[in-house]
């Protein structure tokens, strides 16, 4: 009996080979799908933060949200102010209570 020869032995290995191949394609395509439908989100979310806040850039952006959020501890902290004022003229008025 004749033991398999080089084109023989190629075939099985490239058989063998063929599921990794396989998946291998598959994750390629489905990677090239997920980088079109990423690019699209991204560009329709830069055409939202230009159209809403004026500007896409991410470090502009970053900048305005930590202003907003300044702004939103001062007006917290105006808001105690009122409160605690509006409490010590109630206590003026009704030493009492």
């Amino acid at each position: 009996m004749r033991e398999p020869g080089p084109d023989v032995e190629a075939l099985r290995r490239l058989e063998a080979l063929q599921p990794a191949y396989e998946r291998l394609r598959a994750d390629r395509i489905r990677a090239e799908s997920d980088v079109e439908r990423l690019t699209a989100e991204l560009a329709a979310a830069r055409a939202q933060a230009r159209e809403e806040l004026g500007t896409d850039d991410e470090a502009e952006i970053r900048r305005m949200i930590e202003e907003a959020r300044a702004e939103n501890a001062r007006r917290v902290e105006a808001f105690a102010q009122s409160l605690r004022a509006v409490q010590d003229r109630l206590d003026a008025l009704d030493p009492g209570r």
